[in-house]
């Protein structure tokens, strides 16, 4: 595994991710009743900006750093469609920025005390800082396996409610990633016909938009033909920070499964401030839309 999240954290393609996850667990916190939250590719939880590969590749400072310093000065109702997640950030860290939450810190802060947390990290390393970062905490259970291999059996939870996030590593080389999007297919369709009502996020950076469009319109069909998804219960949220081409990163997104009731207008008002705050050159854009609405 050559792929170390720790040079990356904070960055634009974390923020949207991380919005999403913040809105839905928000609008599951609405109801009494419990659920489950499952990471098959967890990382190491919890990220240190002092730390030697945030100091090596400081991404964060051009996503979750201007964020952190223009956010107080934002139209109110993009405070508000942030509020869930800014309010973790600001929670971890009293003064200065200097840490950030992965996905299963994030969820861990969000979620309530009757609420379970179900972890897959694969590389024995990141399972050793993601247990030190998720403490004592009873809620959670971590497992040192492939996600992709252990989701089904996850499935359905016992609370009948909750989210998936279904997040690889995407490492760098045209095979790996075409193999991620087709274990997250795979992953997709057996995840669904165990559990059709769950929300299921998936994460997918943008280098190259035709495998994206090929990976989305795939996933869209199989969930609405084979899973009797509605159309609109599929939504795309996407951020890219500048035209995408060669070089770094420059777009990612979520496919959000069974998003709940105003997600999507939260991240519709959000995403226009977040790219013009973030943007790092000509092209920058974003998008919001259901399957029904592509």
């Amino acid at each position: 595994m050559n792929y170390r999240h720790a040079f990356h954290a904070g960055n634009f393609a974390d923020v949207v991710k991380h919005i999403a996850m913040a809105l839905c667990f928000d609008r599951l916190n609405s109801k009494e009743a419990p659920y489950r939250y499952i990471d098959t590719h967890a990382g190491i939880g919890l990220y240190d900006f002092a730390s030697d590969e945030s100091g090596r590749s400081p991404e964060w400072k051009n996503g979750i750093g201007r964020i952190w310093e223009a956010e107080p000065g934002a139209p109110e109702n993009v405070r508000a469609a942030l509020a869930p997640w800014m309010s973790v950030i600001r929670r971890l860290n009293a003064d200065s920025l200097q840490h950030y939450p992965g996905s299963p810190v994030l969820a861990a802060e969000m979620m309530r005390k009757g609420d379970a947390l179900r972890l897959c990290e694969l590389h024995p390393p990141s399972a050793e800082l993601l247990r030190q970062a998720m403490g004592r905490d009873k809620r959670v259970k971590i497992e040192e396996r492939d996600g992709f291999d252990a989701l089904p059996a996850y499935l359905p939870p016992p609370e009948r409610r909750g989210l998936v996030l279904i997040d690889p590593p995407f490492e760098v080389g045209t095979s790996e990633r075409k193999k991620d999007f087709d274990w997250m297919l795979t992953a997709a369709a057996k995840a669904v016909k165990r559990w059709p009502l769950g929300v299921y996020v998936f994460w997918r950076p943008i280098k190259d938009p035709d495998a994206v469009v090929a990976f989305d319109s795939e996933l869209a069909s199989m969930l609405i033909e084979q899973g009797g998804i509605p159309a609109e219960k599929l939504l795309v949220a996407d951020l890219w920070v500048r035209a995408i081409g060669p070089g770094s990163l420059a777009g990612a997104g979520v496919v959000i499964v069974n998003p709940p009731f105003g997600v999507a207008e939260n991240l519709r008002t959000a995403l226009p401030w977040l790219c013009d705050l973030m943007k790092q050159g000509d092209g920058a854009g974003w998008r919001v839309e259901t399957a029904a609405e592509a």
